[in-house]
């Protein structure tokens, strides 16, 4: 039996809309910290983000380790804000990874605690593309799914345009996340869609967090007489911070791709400069080896997390990044969320 999405809901993710990735707050024993936990996914509900993906890249997926038992923990803590606090529907997405008895299992956790589709991670080493296509449909029976398409530099595999047109063919696929960094391997995923039968059943969402506005302007004229294909929102690790601002850049792309000359003139201008921003929050610079720290550090600057401490001693800020943060926070003040934060912070801790 295949998983199927509430229809409000797969109407807002066919739509498009904002999905942060959702950090991992701990104190300085790297033990949970609940209350900042909880004060992350208000500021995501009150910034007007659609959703939130949990158990992901950003939230690190040491969680699932033994001497950390974190997965079903934080999924909860995130369930459980939406469930008491938050009025308006909002996406719930879980991360799922491994093997596929582990995926389906975590698959289930996550159905079991409300959440509406599962992330899959394409990182399984050693596993065919048939394997990965297997893994999804078991998935599938248990949520709906939204396929990834990973960035070397952290582990993500090759995958062909073979391969996502078969992924897309999966009736429980609902979207796809595209997050290779690579325009030519994005130009294969959206390709491998739009050549599936079910290319306007699947959504494309960036995960490109170095091509966020060309992604969403962009259109991809791929399949003759078919419609062009197009990104419709965002599921990054980018707009875990300043996901208020992220929400305007995304309403800005819809009136852009409504015809609205002055919101694409506006766009086409805020391109570098976010892309400068996430240089130094994602810290390219050393193979992104602090960006899941960099992250914690825009939170930490503004007050919302304690510390960047990472479950990985090893995951750690690189030599100037917090200094390389405070520059791009500054320079680009619109894109930061400083203020709002600043107003509501308070009240989301308490």
């Amino acid at each position: 039996m295949t998983a199927a999405l509430p229809a409000e809901l797969a109407a807002l993710l066919r739509r498009g809309t904002v999905i942060p990735a959702h950090p991992l707050a701990l104190d300085a024993d790297r033990r949970l910290d609940e209350r900042r936990q909880r004060a992350l996914t208000r500021y995501y509900a009150d910034a007007g983000a659609g959703g939130v993906a949990v158990a992901v890249h950003t939230t690190q997926f040491e969680i699932r380790e033994p001497q950390h038992g974190l997965f079903e923990p934080v999924l909860a803590l995130a369930a459980d804000v939406l469930d008491r606090e938050i009025s308006r529907p909002m996406l719930r997405v879980a991360g799922v990874v491994g093997p596929t008895a582990q995926a389906v299992a975590e698959a289930e956790i996550a159905r079991g605690l409300g959440y509406h589709a599962a992330l899959v991670s394409p990182r399984l080493p050693g596993a065919t593309e048939a394997e990965l296509l297997e893994r999804a449909r078991a998935v599938g029976e248990v949520l709906p799914v939204i396929g990834f398409y990973l960035q070397s530099a952290i582990g993500g595999p090759v995958l062909s345009r073979e391969f996502w047109r078969a992924f897309a063919d999966i009736e429980a696929v609902v979207a796809v996340k595209a997050a290779p960094f690579d325009r030519y391997r994005t130009l294969e995923l959206v390709r491998g869609v739009a050549e599936s039968s079910r290319a306007g059943d699947v959504a494309l969402y960036t995960g490109n967090d170095d091509a966020i506005v060309a992604d969403l302007l962009g259109e991809y004229h791929l399949v003759p007489e078919a419609a062009p294909m197009r990104f419709v929102g965002g599921l990054l690790g980018q707009w875990a911070v300043g996901t208020r601002a992220a929400v305007g850049l995304l309403e800005l792309a819809h009136r852009a791709r409504a015809g609205d000359d002055e919101a694409r003139s506006r766009l086409v201008g805020m391109a570098n400069d976010l892309t400068d921003f996430n240089a130094a929050v994602f810290d390219p610079s050393h193979d992104f080896r602090g960006v899941i720290a960099g992250v914690h550090e825009v939170l930490r600057q503004q007050g919302l997390f304690e510390g960047t401490w990472c479950l990985d001693p090893a995951e750690s800020l690189s030599p100037g990044q917090s200094h390389e943060i405070e520059l791009a926070r500054a320079r680009y003040p619109y894109l930061s969320d400083d203020a709002f934060v600043a107003e509501h912070r308070d009240a989301w801790l308490s």
